[in-house]
């Protein structure tokens, strides 16, 4: 039997509220300090935003900051932007250009009483708007959708909206759902076994499905009608697929890219349905494919390597090999706005082919602009337990080492604002990471089996997990905490996805029956 401890005696007890009134003293900000000057600076373009401002360090908090710049850029009480704040130390001193550090509370604790900066200072502060929506976390099952034969591999909802969801099972079968009424809307037949990876087309008119039959089918994604013969080539499974950004598409010829075991990439014209470029170069089954926005096609594979090959000619740009195990998955900082194309939270789509291909870019560019930039970032997720943070546009070494599991880790994901990483691993963890810089943030502690994989909340402030334990939880990004635990599988959950809009989530798994979660 365990030892029970005793409780506390009355001098023990004195003693600790004594020692905890005195942290809270600590905690607080003196009230003496007078005042510091703020300067405000847009991260994307690096402009100055207004002049210099004194501000009591006493009310130098996240939310005051906030206030102060919306007046200072004039939005008025009901077009409030919620802003993050980074302070950037001072580039021309070499000793202190350091990584951006982030303001999380006020600045006394940020930057005065670690002294990085004294009142004296002029402070250059920069900021990035956050979403301007929020998003809901999802706190009931609205539906619970038999209809798979076995248990369901993969989900992904419709870029345009939640009403519509792709799942694939080792029935062999995908279904399309109707997530408003938890129905079934149609079963795409053709597979001849386990449908391992589900795609839906950035312009939500085709549902990609790859198998373990080697092939890849092309589907309606309106009436679940099959679009021409089975795509054959590949020798093994296909593990992979990934479409062509739609910014980046010739007009009426999108082009996708499938990976497979057999340790190539192909990339296809799915209107003609023939192969136009094999992308073979890997030692090992490739286990992720992802083609970005500025013409590049990032392959992970388990031969150890990454690698990074030019779209247009199928030619090999970079290897990036650091990991000392296999490559399971990647992740790029662009995903959410390469999935969702010209689709926006309004809900308004642009006419024209034109229109919705500038659209698409114009998100494209927002999303990926850094410093004035673009950037497209990249992270792998490797059986070596660590990740790896890359930029291939600029290094073939990795900008950051990211170390904390204990155990594999599986899947990888940047959030839709491109500020964070989350990581699922083996060890029942899933971490938070800075995507700037690598940095690790924090551990979400709850599961008590492997995580299988995560999704963010289109607006980056919430993040559900799928777990071997059956349960999904969705936790808060800036706390670091537990926001809802969602029980109701039956067995393993192996696939979840978070829609663009924000607000539904789909899981499968193993007790082969699809879940709908809204709030």
């Amino acid at each position: 039997m365990a030892t029970v401890l005793p409780p506390p005696s009355k001098r023990q007890k004195a003693a600790i509220a004594e020692r905890s009134r005195e942290q809270q003293d600590i905690d607080g900000i003196p009230d003496n300090l007078g005042s510091i000057r703020v300067h405000f600076y847009d991260q994307s373009s690096g402009l100055a935003t207004g002049a210099p401002v004194s501000i009591p360090v006493a009310d130098a908090s996240v939310k005051n900051l906030e206030l102060l710049l919306n007046t200072l850029q004039g939005n008025d009480a009901s077009e409030r932007i919620p802003y993050r704040f980074t302070y950037r130390p001072d580039l021309q001193d070499a000793q202190t250009a350091e990584a951006p550090l982030d303001i999380t509370s006020d600045l006394y604790h940020a930057l005065l009483k670690p002294g990085f900066k004294t009142t004296e200072d002029s402070i250059s502060l920069q900021y990035t708007p956050q979403a301007v929506f929020r998003v809901r976390a999802v706190s009931r099952c609205s539906a619970a959708v038999a209809g798979h034969g076995e248990a369901i591999l993969a989900t992904q909802f419709s870029p345009k909206s939640s009403s519509k969801m792709v799942s694939g099972s080792g029935d062999s079968t995908a279904r399309i759902w109707d997530c408003d009424t938890g129905t079934p809307l149609q079963t795409l037949k053709g597979h001849t076994s386990w449908v391992l990876a589900v795609s839906w087309s950035p312009d939500d008119s085709t549902i990609a499905t790859g198998s373990m039959d080697n092939t890849v089918r092309l589907w309606d994604a309106e009436t679940g009608d099959p679009l021409g013969n089975p795509m054959k080539g590949h020798m093994k499974w296909v593990s992979s697929l990934a479409w062509e950004p739609y910014h980046l598409q010739q007009p009426g010829k999108p082009r996708l890219a499938s990976a497979s075991k057999d340790a190539t990439v192909r990339i296809w014209d799915t209107i003609s349905k023939r192969i136009e470029i094999v992308l073979s170069g890997h030692k090992g089954s490739v286990s992720c494919v992802k083609w970005g926005g500025v013409g590049h096609i990032y392959t992970a594979s388990h031969d150890k390597s990454v690698k990074v090959w030019n779209s247009k000619d199928g030619t090999l740009v970079h290897t990036l090999s650091s990991h000392a195990h296999w490559v399971n998955h990647l992740a790029l900082s662009t995903d959410f706005v390469l999935r969702t194309a010209y689709h926006g939270h309004t809900g308004k789509i642009p006419d024209p082919q034109d229109g919705k291909r500038a659209k698409a870019k114009e998100r494209f560019v927002k999303a990926a602009t850094v410093n004035g930039s673009i950037v497209e970032r990249l992270v792998t997720a490797s059986d070596d337990f660590t990740m790896y943070l890359w930029e291939p546009s600029t290094s073939t070494k990795p900008l950051a080492r990211l170390l904390g599991h204990q155990k594999q880790v599986n899947h990888v994901t940047f959030s839709p604002d491109g500020l964070f990483i989350a990581s699922a691993g083996f060890d029942n963890h899933v971490k938070i990471w800075n995507a700037r810089d690598g940095k690790f943030i924090a551990t979400l502690r709850g599961h008590v089996a492997p995580v299988y994989q995560c999704a963010f909340s289109p607006d980056s402030r919430l993040l559900v997990s799928g777990s071997k334990d059956t349960t999904l939880k969705v936790w808060d990004i800036r706390s670091g905490k537990l926001s809802m635990d969602l029980p109701g599988h039956k067995d393993e959950v192996y696939a979840v996805d978070w829609s663009p809009d924000g607000h539904k989530v789909g899981s499968g798994g193993k007790d082969k029956a699809i879940r709908i979660w809204r709030h």
